[in-house]
């Protein structure tokens, strides 16, 4: 990290750091208090990531550090130096949807969509790790990202299909209803 400028009173007023952020090389400056969250959003212009309840409990600033989710609103700008970070901005190849915005959208996963980019995050991390998980698997791995809007049915139907596709299978949701039977 380099540090410059310095106030009269000898506080730091910026940090430089160089990152990843999904698959480009950067520099970046900014006040060394900034959260990551900030530093995406404010310094960077990757306003995907959302800002929530910031205390870490709802999961919708979730990005990937190094290919694991991190809640961005806890974690320190300059604690990423020289690290990984994927944002939902991330997923897509060029024109490309990544499978699970694709589902997302075709299924209505997303209504108001302030928490999904933290969900789909999550969601991509989870078929790498399992590429066929079962609905309990998908409900444990979402677990700390809250949705006010959908009732979450539509959230795991759409993870499903995602999985199946990647995995290469036709695949459909798993039909359950907001009442579990069915």
């Amino acid at each position: 990290m380099k540090q410059t400028r310095k106030k009269g009173n000898g506080r730091l007023q910026k940090a430089h750091i160089r990152l990843q952020v999904n698959g480009e090389q950067v520099e970046v400056a900014f006040a060394p208090h900034k959260t990551l969250l900030e530093v995406l959003r404010e310094d960077l212009g990757l306003t995907g990531t959302k800002h929530g309840c910031e205390l870490g409990e709802c999961g919708c600033c979730a990005v990937l550090v190094d290919g694991k989710p991190v809640l961005s609103c806890l974690a320190l700008g300059l604690a990423v130096e020289g690290h990984e970070v994927t944002t939902v901005e991330g997923m897509a190849q060029g024109t490309e949807l990544h499978p699970l915005q694709q589902t997302f959208a075709e299924l209505g996963a997303a209504q108001c969509g302030y928490c999904t980019p933290g969900i789909l995050l999550t969601a991509k991390v989870l078929i790498e790790k399992v590429p066929r998980p079962s609905r309990d698997e998908i409900k444990e791995a979402l677990a700390g990202n809250l949705c006010r809007c959908t009732g979450y049915i539509k959230i795991y139907e759409a993870v499903e299909l995602a999985a199946a596709r990647m995995a290469g299978e036709p695949g459909e949701p798993a039909k359950e209803s907001i009442y579990g039977w069915e």
